[in-house]
């Protein structure tokens, strides 16, 4: 039973918690999910972490330099606001707990194993070091865990035995026995009233060489269908007309879920989206896939632009690329990761797939979508990667029609094969091919986008107008609006426009790296089709 003065502290001091994400869409998922539980717990949000009593910092281990950011945000945080309870999660903390668990301010590491319950865990132990609340020390006691809290048998645990106070505190285990999914919408600050981000799949059944996220982010796990239809209903109904869908290795969706009887719509007769037949419901039983769960989606929902983040090469299936091609609700955008365009490389990468066969996926996404953006991931600097074999690697970009890349200089991660590989690259001769890379895929990109001007495109609207909001000639004192077509092109209209807008606009020109574009017509819905049947 609470008593009457703990009641008086929740009411007088409701506390405050703030997230910080490094890293990644997952991460950035994880860390709404976080808030999520927060908010749950009866804590409220605070600004920045400066005026947050709960800080979590969920970190990216990635490479070295996501280690370093980590290490000095963490350092940042207790400088500022060193009342605050600092708590470390994410996938730095699940490598090397007691590394964080040593810098100064650090109240706990909670890692990816934990990350589930992190609210409980954080706002319980605090409550254990605060038995009696007390306004003037700032402590606080969250109503809807009084009583949880007075129970032993409800305190988080690590090892059967909860840490004493005072000390630092590890909550960590072996990620692979981990089979829980925590997501939630994520809002982009710049974006949040357009286009959130829902994370559907974690972890990695891949071994790379150079990578270490599989380790500290556990197997291959779905979010189940039914869920993932729920959730993008619940956006639809909130007015949100475009969704990017994440994971870790988002083409291996479903791949850990069981077999379901349902029917299945072989057809669309409802949109020209299924090459204009009429729908078929036939019995079916079959393990989900990752087609099958965008074809879901757009069966099952009212969603008007559905857009896939990175899936890996094998994934592009025929039957996944053509219907991508045929849907106008699936964005025009494929991001396939290549890391390399030599065939040894890509074997002492652990990779699964040879240069040609992801060569043939390029130009085969082009083929069937002309005006489709394609990126791609690539690595440079990768152990024993000689000048012949880089050369190999620009020249397939030089040939492919990329038209963007994402390029990294490769980082050493303690415990994986290529750490331990002779032959690593200078660091000078690493980033000194990056530079070439980025520079091609600049010229690629812009080469890209001037084949646009004179043409109509539509876009969504990302933010208000900029500076001004004066409807006049583009210049860089007068109003614009910002925007995203659908192939993934950065795009400016003249004047103020809200956001969540779509837009048929007509290019003009090509001007710091986005397209500008006067209003032709605002659409006003993509004429979606009822769901076929209910989300069940």
């Amino acid at each position: 039973m609470c008593s009457k003065a703990q009641v008086r502290c929740y009411y007088s001091m409701v506390a405050s918690f703030y997230v910080q994400n490094f890293g990644c869409r997952a991460t950035q998922a994880d860390g709404a999910a976080i808030e999520r539980q927060f908010e749950n717990q009866g804590l409220e949000r605070a600004d920045a972490a400066a005026d947050a009593e709960i800080v979590v910092l969920n970190t990216c281990t990635v490479t070295a330099a996501a280690d370093q950011d980590a290490r000095a945000a963490i350092r940042r945080v207790h400088r500022e606001n060193p009342q605050a309870k600092i708590v470390v999660t994410g996938c730095y903390a699940q490598r090397a707990p007691e590394e964080l668990a040593a810098i100064p301010g650090v109240a706990q590491v909670i890692g990816n194993s934990h990350k589930h319950k992190l609210a409980g865990i954080a706002v319980t132990e605090n409550l254990h070091r605060s038995a009696t609340p007390s306004p003037a020390t700032g402590s606080f006691v969250p109503l809807n865990t009084l009583s949880a809290a007075s129970d032993p048998s409800q305190r988080p645990t690590t090892d059967d035995q909860r840490p004493a106070f005072g000390q630092r505190q590890l909550f960590v285990s072996d990620i692979f026995a981990h089979t829980e999914l925590i997501t939630a919408p994520v809002f982009d600050a710049a974006n949040e009233r357009t286009r959130p981000n829902l994370k559907v799949q974690d972890g990695c059944d891949n071994r790379c060489s150079f990578c270490i996220i599989p380790f500290v982010r556990g197997q291959s796990r779905s979010m189940k269908q039914d869920q993932i239809l729920r959730e993008v209903n619940v956006l639809v109904t909130a007015g949100y007309r475009e969704l990017v869908i994440s994971g870790i290795n988002l083409g291996r969706w479903g791949r850990d879920l069981e077999a379901v009887d349902r029917p299945q719509v072989t057809s669309d007769r409802f949109s020209t989206e299924r090459v204009g037949k009429t729908a078929e419901i036939v019995g079916s039983s079959r393990r989900p896939d990752f087609v099958s769960l965008i074809r879901a989606i757009v069966q099952h929902t009212r969603l008007e632009k559905l857009r896939i983040s990175s899936v890996e090469p094998m994934d592009w299936t025929d039957e996944l690329i053509a219907l991508v091609a045929s849907s106008p609700r699936i964005a025009k955008h494929a991001h396939v990761p290549m890391q390399s365009g030599s065939d040894a490389v890509l074997r002492r990468m652990h990779r699964k797939y040879r240069p040609w066969h992801y060569r043939e996926k390029i130009e085969k996404i082009r083929v069937t979508m002309p005006t489709a953006a394609i990126g791609a991931d690539v690595m440079v600097g990768f152990p024993g990667e000689t000048d012949t074999e880089f050369d190999e690697t620009y020249r397939m970009i030089e040939d492919l029609p990329f038209t963007y890349l994402h390029v990294f200089t490769y980082s050493p991660r303690p415990g994986t094969p290529a750490a331990d590989l002779p032959r690593q690259v200078p660091v000078h001769v690493a980033r000194e091919r990056n530079r070439i890379l980025r520079e091609l895929a600049e010229q690629k990109k812009l080469s890209f986008m001037r084949s646009f001007i004179g043409q109509t495109v539509e876009a969504i609207t990302l933010t208000g107008a900029g500076k001004s909001g004066v409807d006049t000639p583009f210049r860089e004192d007068h109003g614009f609006t910002e925007a995203l077509t659908d192939n993934y092109l950065k795009l400016r209209f003249y004047g103020a426009h809200p956001p969540n807008l779509w837009i048929r606009g007509q290019v003009l020109e090509v001007q710091d790296a986005a397209l500008v574009a006067t209003i032709k017509s605002r659409i006003e819905s993509h004429n979606v089709p009822p769901p076929v049947w209910g989300a069940g």
